[in-house]
């Protein structure tokens, strides 16, 4: 990495072929406030750490995959590393060139119905739609775009979980309590039931801590079980 982003973060690196997720939650679980926009950003309470590891994630990858709630949840937003961080907008680029990325990451938006805002920014910059998460990976791989971030929100996150295409998390956990009562608030994970049938366990990669927050990273493959 260039050495800004590496006196940041460290050592960061990813398989050629590599399926990774992000998510920020809240001590209690909660990654989704039910029918607030930009769940995300005030459960990190715009924390610059987590947007900084955002920003990372995405110059790392060659396609960002997310689902059609969350684009409508996101109004404005682009997927890219210097849309959400851009004071390092300049490292972000030198890192994908030396990946030999392309400039941005083709965004993919999941979409069962196909209704979607084509007034949306992403969607004006090129976002392509899929129906199927298999269908969307593949095709993403006949191109050559085998370096996949998913910032989907829990259900685009439980149909990658029950087909085993996750292989890698990384959770930010943020040192606020959300609390459930009216509005469903969904954790990481939304559609599928795994424990106490077959859960799937993962293994420890890294752990960072900024101020009160905690930066983890897990491998979720079948090699992780104990």
């Amino acid at each position: 990495m260039p050495a800004d982003l590496k006196q940041i973060y460290g050592r960061l690196g990813f398989s050629d072929q590599v399926v990774y997720s992000n998510f920020v939650t809240s001590l209690d679980g909660v990654v989704a406030l039910g029918s607030t926009p930009n769940a995300g950003s005030m459960i990190s309470g715009r924390n610059r750490a987590d947007r900084f590891l955002m920003g990372l994630l995405r110059a790392c990858a060659d396609a960002v995959l997310v689902g059609a709630g969350t684009l409508r949840a996101t109004p404005g937003h682009l997927w890219t590393a210097e849309h959400i961080f851009p004071d390092l907008k300049d490292q972000f680029g030198e890192l994908r060139r030396q990946l030999g990325r392309e400039p941005q990451p083709h965004l993919v938006v999941l979409t069962k119905s196909g209704n979607v805002d084509r007034s949306h920014p992403a969607m004006i910059a090129g976002a392509s739609l899929a129906s199927d998460v298999q269908d969307a990976l593949t095709d993403l791989r006949r191109r050559g775009l085998n370096v996949v971030l998913t910032e989907g929100g829990p259900n685009v996150m439980g149909e990658l979980i029950k087909r085993s295409l996750v292989d890698e998390a990384f959770v930010t956990t943020s040192p606020v309590i959300a609390g459930r009562a009216r509005e469903a608030r969904l954790g990481m994970v939304q559609g599928v039931e795994l424990l106490p049938g077959h859960g799937v366990w993962s293994r420890l990669l890294s752990a960072r801590r900024h101020g009160d927050y905690l930066f983890l990273r897990y491998d979720l493959r079948s090699s992780a079980r104990p």
